[in-house]
């Protein structure tokens, strides 16, 4: 690709790599499915160091140790000798009187090729995850590749890429050389470093204007099934939809968004999604979905990330502002970061016309359903504070369903506080003009600043009843209000291997059914001894059949109560999956379904909320 690079450029690289931390990613010379990678440091401003790999990053809210992909690392002095250390742990390394210090060395094994393995640990979600596919593709989320040294995060570092010469990297980030083998790029501290990822792959990308933000979106498909242009109109139409909505909270004027479609005889994923970053997000999705399908999920997915822009990144507390890789310490306002993000991501599409009120109706309905599955009680604050801690880790998921619906609540609230004057939105606003980027908020004073921007002390009430409480929140009380009454009804008994049907997925490689690991087992299979992380071979001899899942699911419809079943199954049994069969009796799930419906005669303000609510008008 032909490169036109300012003089000034060039001089600014110059001049910056004298003192910056200068790292190399190999993407040529690659062996064994290994990266190398170099880092050469300015001067060492002590003689005892420790260097790190990332423990957590930002907006995983897990515990990933990077450091365990690491491999063959060496340290070097100013002549070249190596240094002894010490391998603290997974992810630190210490070495004593090594002010010469002048280069680390090691191979970086990807996280793709590991998720279908928990045997050991709980697997990184592949859009954090590190990808190498040698003459295919590179998923280059920095943080795991790149590592630090403590009291050095905050000089400039300079990140050298070298690539095969017809392949293209997607990022936000403005290569600053003119070679057609490396691509060079200054970044101003470890943080920007690694809120900045790569994807490297033969040339399939779009680049266009939507709402005054120049934006290019990379495409690695697996079989070639899918190209960039695929997804260009309707990425332009949200993207158009989500500037109009945020208004001037959104100040980006580009965004890059690396998608990697999984597929073909590529990696075998589950943990599928995006992160966010300020300029840019990674997207995994399966290459199967049809193209409607892809196209949703980027409204959806994307859209959430987007928002993120917003809040966490730009609008955060302390926690979040001086993030630390080695030992993190949570913010207790999941609610707002990941939650209120989710409310965004479905409220904009109502308001902007993408969607219509019955179908939003139907995700509220979806969210509430969901947020059964987990503790009602169990206060947001101390899981979100305590997220990383074992005990705690299983309610995540909550945040995008219970923390939807807090943030829906709280709009409702304050709407009808201000007679619709005001929403969660407007709330939103005000605090990232009285925060932002560089000036973070007291994590245990977020509500008295909420309470100072929208002048309702009344909203503090409701953020220790239902957010920092143990109370569960009456959605129903809060959605009558805007007009909107909830129907009972018990739904026709189901036979499946979990309680919530819509947490399965799909083993490509074994033709298998499989779960995610916080859902419930169903009452047959907790009768049977299945274990959540069991895969689904087969059920009364029917095999699955990716060309014809629904067959299989319609068997399960005929079977009735205590009948004789044989599930199939492969489980985990070391480094190997062993097939066994679990026999019993069917046990049928009874449920009592609840649907959300418009009342058909609201009263006079319950419909005037309602509309305000929907519409996002004050009037």
């Amino acid at each position: 690709m032909k490169k036109i690079v300012l003089s000034v450029s060039i001089l600014m690289t110059v001049l910056v790599s004298a003192q910056s931390i200068k790292t190399n990613i190999d993407l040529v010379n690659v062996k064994d499915d290994k990266v190398a990678v170099t880092i050469e440091f300015p001067k060492m401003k002590s003689g005892d160091i420790k260097f790190h790999f990332p423990k957590t990053i930002p907006g995983t809210y897990s515990v990933d140790d990077y450091g365990r992909f690491i491999e063959g690392i060496k340290f070097f002095d100013n002549k070249g000798k190596e240094l002894t250390f010490l391998k603290v742990n997974d992810n630190t390394y210490s070495l004593k009187n090594a002010q010469n210090l002048t280069k680390v060395t090691y191979f970086v094994n990807d996280s793709f090729d590991e998720e279908m393995d928990t045997s050991k640990h709980i697997p990184v979600l592949s859009p954090a995850g590190t990808d190498i596919e040698q003459g295919k593709v590179y998923i280059i989320n920095t943080h795991g590749f790149i590592g630090y040294i403590d009291n050095m995060q905050d000089v400039p570092y300079q990140l050298v890429i070298q690539k095969p010469t017809d392949f293209y990297g997607t990022t936000a980030l403005i290569d600053q050389d003119t070679s057609e083998s490396t691509d060079t790029y200054t970044l101003a501290n470890y943080a920007k470093l690694t809120d900045s990822p790569l994807m490297y792959s033969k040339p399939d990308y779009i680049t266009f204007n939507a709402g005054g933000m120049d934006l290019v979106l990379g495409v690695y498909s697996a079989t070639g099934k899918y190209k960039a242009a695929d997804f260009k109109d309707n990425l332009e139409k949200m993207v158009i939809a989500q500037k109009k909505f945020l208004g001037d909270m959104n100040t980006n004027k580009k965004y890059a968004i690396m998608l990697y479609l999984a597929g073909g005889d590529g990696p075998q994923l589950r943990g599928f999604g995006a992160l966010e970053h300020h300029e840019s997000t990674s997207v995994v999705l399966p290459e199967r979905l049809p193209k409607e399908a892809i196209d949703k999920a980027i409204t959806d997915i994307v859209s959430h990330e987007f928002f993120h822009t917003v809040n966490p990144l730009k609008t955060h507390s302390e926690e979040i502002h001086n993030f630390n890789y080695a030992d993190p310490k949570m913010s207790q306002h999941l609610w707002m970061y990941e939650g209120g993000t989710e409310y965004f991501a479905n409220l904009f599409q109502i308001q902007e016309g993408l969607i219509d009120k019955t179908e939003f109706l139907k995700r509220i309905n979806e969210k509430i359903t969901n947020s059964k599955s987990y503790d009602d009680t169990l206060p947001f604050t101390v899981m979100s504070k305590n997220i990383l801690l074992d005990q705690y880790k299983g309610q995540y998921r909550n945040v995008y369903e219970k923390g939807t619906l807090l943030a829906m609540c709280l709009d409702i609230e304050l709407r009808k506080l201000s007679n619709g004057e005001m929403g969660y939105r407007d709330m939103i606003r005000k605090l990232s003009q009285r925060f932002g980027e560089n000036k973070p908020f007291k994590d245990d004073k977020l509500i008295d600043e909420l309470v100072t921007i929208t002048g309702y002390p009344q909203i503090k009430d409701f953020y220790n009843t239902y957010i920092a409480g143990n109370k569960p929140t009456p959605y129903a009380e809060y959605l009558s209000q805007v007009g909107v009454e909830v129907h009972k009804q018990e739904a026709p008994p189901i036979f499946w291997f979990i309680k919530n049907p819509n947490q399965t997925g799909y083993n490509e490689k074994n033709n298998t059914f499989i779960f995610d690991e916080n859902s419930a087992l169903s009452p047959f299979s907790k009768s049977i001894g299945f274990k959540i992380t069991d895969q689904v071979l087969a059920l009364d001899g029917k095999t699955i059949d990716i060309k014809d899942r629904q067959a299989f699911t319609n068997y399960t419809k005929t079977i009735k109560e205590g009948q004789d079943v044989t599930l199939t199954i492969l489980r985990k049994n070391g480094d190997t999956m062993d097939k066994m069969e679990l026999k019993g009796k069917a046990i049928l799930d009874h449920v009592m379904m609840e649907t959300l419906q418009y009342k058909a005669n609201p009263t006079p303000a319950e419909k005037k909320l309602q509309n305000q609510w929907l519409t996002g008008k004050n009037n």
